[in-house]
């Protein structure tokens, strides 16, 4: 059973019990000399979910994923894959995990099938379960017909795929991938993008990513990291919820105390100027609630004989929440 529980935002959010989650972090700091990369972190990512794990450069993303893979063992706190302490399991936790890495380390000199030979071996596998287990990964992957290929001569996209075949050969439950669609153009993308979404089917997959669209055509649920601590726990649609709730309106126009007259107007929020040219002033109005004040400002344009040059309403992005969210978090660090 899940458990509703508050994170520091406020939110309500659904947390696993032990049972339900494969991946536990609770209350986890690392620290590197007086640097605190990752602190008082706490999360869980329930069986078959994929969760989108984001974060700015320095977020403490990348150590947060090193202690899951038992690369770093945590300073405070505690980590548990399927339920094992990873600092008392050790062995055991690394077997349940495949793992990516951002830049995708390949032998380029070896054939796929020599590079996936290679890979079971390090993985103990033998006889009939090594047998399977390629077959299984060469198919999943859609490696069939690059298997005897040098890995040099493979795509950016191909490569992505070798990196998967290996993170998977050994049939972990928990897939944790760092930036997995890095560098590949949009069609490699979409690819790789639905190549995850399979591979999620029956294991819980940890995605790391900066790339928006990946966590809204992926994932399932969103965590946030900003300066070592967790900014967000929430639904993707939920995001995208709060998303279309920042609405901005930009104006284009000429004529006489046109800042002072948008800011009478009592559905605006806020008005930011974004220069001028010749005679016409840019602003960027935010917007207080649900209201449109599209109309109140075309009537005041009117009124007062502004000319307006342009007036549309702009939705806010994911990338925007994204923004706000871990751009607060660096400001309250500022002021403490």
């Amino acid at each position: 059973m899940a458990q509703a529980t508050q994170a520091e935002n406020g939110d309500v959010v659904e947390t696993a019990t032990d049972a339900d989650s494969t991946i536990n972090v609770k209350g986890v700091t690392k620290r590197f000399g007086p640097r605190i990369a990752v602190d008082n972190l706490s999360f869980d990512v329930r069986r078959g979910e994929i969760v989108g794990f984001l974060g700015p450069n320095g977020s403490g993303k990348t150590t947060t994923m090193r202690m899951l893979t038992s690369y770093y063992t945590p300073d405070i706190g505690s980590i548990t894959i399927n339920g094992e302490d990873t600092q008392e399991s050790d062995i055991a936790t690394r077997a349940s995990i495949g793992y990516l890495p951002e830049n995708n380390p390949l032998y380029e000199d070896m054939l796929v099938s020599e590079y996936l030979a290679f890979v079971a071996e390090l993985r103990g596998l033998s006889g009939d379960e090594r047998k399977r287990n390629l077959d299984l990964t060469v198919e999943e992957t859609g490696l069939q017909e690059y298997y005897y290929r040098p890995i040099h001569e493979l795509s950016k996209g191909f490569h992505q795929r070798v990196g998967l075949a290996q993170a998977i050969l050994h049939r972990p439950s928990v897939l944790v991938l760092d930036e997995p669609t890095e560098g590949l153009d949009p069609n490699q993308r979409i690819t790789i993008r639905d190549l995850i979404r399979q591979l999620g089917g029956e294991r819980t997959v940890l995605l790391s990513t900066h790339v928006m669209q990946e966590v809204e055509n992926t994932c399932e649920r969103v965590l946030v990291i900003s300066r070592g601590k967790l900014v967000a726990n929430s639904a993707v649609r939920d995001l995208l919820q709060q998303a279309m709730e920042l609405r901005s309106v930009h104006v284009e126009v000429e004529g006489d105390e046109v800042e002072a007259g948008l800011a009478r107007i009592e559905s605006i929020a806020e008005v930011e100027s974004e220069g001028a040219e010749g005679g016409r002033k840019r602003y960027r109005i935010g917007v207080a609630g649900e209201s449109d004040p599209r109309a109140d400002i075309f009537r005041m344009a009117k009124s007062r004989n502004w000319t307006l040059w342009e007036l549309h309403e702009e939705r806010a992005r994911l990338e925007d929440v994204f923004h706000n969210l871990t751009a607060e978090t660096v400001s309250k660090r500022g002021e403490s």
